[in-house]
Order: structure tokens, then sequence, then C-alpha cells
């Protein structure tokens, strides 16, 4: 019994080491990023289990995943790109990265961090709607493009964005294409489609103004760059009335996916404010802490990954 456990505790660590693996999505240079020589900042992961991992970002050119996945005999054949947020101005990455693949893991789902680039930041050249959309597309390429070697399904890769992370989620989930059979790059030849999409206090309106102003909060339709596709896939969004900046655009983007008949499901709880994550609010307790079981439900229920 003590060999057993001894080999088991081996196995975790040996597991450990492995995960959170950088994978460039550009290996030679991000388009828009041409010649940016300048070093990426972080800060350190507060965690001791992720102190070989930035706790967040404040400067970022060079696109990536950072992987996770589960052990094989755990593994569901799902996947999810996980865009954390920060107001685009950080990286989050600690508490809606790190934590959520985790959650993800537990549930035989593979997870892959997304590292894009800030738009937001002063003297970024770098846009929502080109540089950042492209963030997003290229992962979902490709992590469809080495399904095989993930172990995952091609046809269940979905998207997962927190707070800014949600905005980057909801293009991404508008805007996409079937890729190109003739690109001479192997990955631009797969789909960008995300399968389905998980929009976390999300602010979805891609090309808006820094500030949050009123007139912000139009229609998305009205954004010429992202209408809302006919296959557009099936979505999964949280908010909580006491974060009005980011319930409106939430509740806005649900009524127009009901009207273009997209599959959604919307859970708006009274308190939380932004950004609990998957953390303990400042009520501990709150009706807003049982998302993740909402989730795992709704995943379970489109048979995307089992309910745990």
């Amino acid at each position: 019994m003590k060999l057993a456990t001894l080999l088991s505790l081996l196995a975790c660590l040996v597991w450990s080491a492995e995960r959170g693996e950088e994978i460039r999505l550009w290996p030679n240079g991000a388009p828009g990023s041409e010649g940016v020589t300048k070093a990426e900042v972080s800060t350190p992961a507060k965690a001791a289990k992720y102190a070989k991992l930035p706790g967040a970002f404040t400067e970022t050119h060079y696109p990536s995943v950072y992987v996770f996945l589960p052990p094989q005999g755990k593994a569901t054949g799902a996947a999810m790109i996980v865009a954390p947020g920060g107001g685009h101005r950080q990286l989050v990455i600690e508490k809606e990265g790190w934590e959520f693949a985790d959650w993800l893991n537990e549930r035989g789902i593979a997870a892959f961090v997304l590292k894009y680039r800030l738009a937001r930041i002063p003297g970024s050249t770098y846009t929502l709607p080109k540089e950042v959309h492209a963030d997003a597309a290229r992962a979902i390429r490709l992590v469809r493009s080495r399904a095989a070697e993930f172990g995952v399904d091609p046809n269940r890769i979905g998207s997962v964005g927190f707070s800014a992370g949600g905005e980057v989620g909801g293009m991404i989930g508008v805007k996409y294409d079937a890729g190109s059979a003739t690109a001479p790059d192997p990955i631009e030849r797969v789909s960008s489609r995300p399968d389905f999409n998980i929009l976390v206090y999300p602010y979805y309106r891609p090309g808006s103004a820094p500030a949050r102003t009123a007139t912000a909060l139009e229609p998305i339709a009205a954004n010429a760059d992202f209408p809302i596709r006919a296959d557009a896939p099936p979505v999964f969004m949280v908010c909580t009335t006491d974060d009005p900046s980011h319930v409106v655009p939430t509740v806005k983007f649900y009524l127009e996916l009901l009207e273009r008949k997209i599959p959604a499901e919307m859970h708006i709880y009274e308190y939380g404010e932004h950004g609990f994550g998957l953390r303990q609010t400042k009520k501990p307790g709150a009706p807003v802490e049982s998302w993740p079981a909402r989730l795992s439900e709704w995943l379970a229920f489109r048979g995307i990954s089992p309910g745990r």
C-alpha cells in the first residue's frame, strides 16, 4: 500500500511538472507585431502551485497558449480556449487562467490559456477587432490542427472568457471562418469557429471606446464588423446585477442571440460584484458561487462533457 501511494504521488509530480507548457501562436512573430523585440512584463503568481507561471501580464507582444491537459484516464475529449480578463490593460491570468484550467482538468476537459495582446495599455498599437481577435482565432485553429496530439475532439473545442476575455470570446463567437484550404501554413487551413462559447461577466462590444459610456452599450449587431451569424455556436453566460457595466451588455447580447435563434443560457445573480471567478465572494455562500455547477450541467446537457 505504501509503495502504491508513493508511485501515485510520483505520477502526480511528473504530471504537474509537464503542465503549463507555453506554445506561441506564431513561432516567427504575430501579424501586427512585426519587428517587436520588447520583453513582455509580468508579475509572479501568488499561489505556490503556480510558482513557475506568471500571476499577471501587464505587457504582451507574443501571443500564446499555455497547455493544461487532464490525465488520460480522465480526459473527455472536450477542450476550451481560456481568455482571462483585465480590461485589455493586463491579463489576470492566475485567477482567470490557471485556476479555471485546474477546474476544467478536474472535469476531464483540456484547457489552453490564451495570452493575447493588450490593446489598451499606454502606447499600444494593437486593436480589439484586428490583433486581439486574430489571437483568439489563431488559438482555436492551433488547438484544432493539433487535436490528435492533444487528445481532444476537433468538434468539441470551445471558448471561455472572463470580463475583457469575455469580449475576446464574444468576438470569436460571432466572427470566424472555415480556414483556407490553400494556405501554406497548415494551421490556417482549419476552422476558427468555437463549438461552444462561455462568457463570464463579459464586456462585449468590440471596437468600443475605452471609456464605459452609455453610447458604448448600443446593440452588438450595430457593429458591422461583428454581426451575429446564423450558425453561431451555443452560448452560456453569467453575470451579476451589481455589476451594471457588464450585466447590461450581457443581457443585450443574450436577447440578440435569441432573436437569431442561437441556443443561449444566461444566469444573472443579484450579488457577486465583478471578477468573482471561482473564488469565494465577500458574502460567503452567495448564490453566484454555484455558477460552476450550472456550467457543468450545461456542458453535460449539450453533450460536451459529462456532468461532475
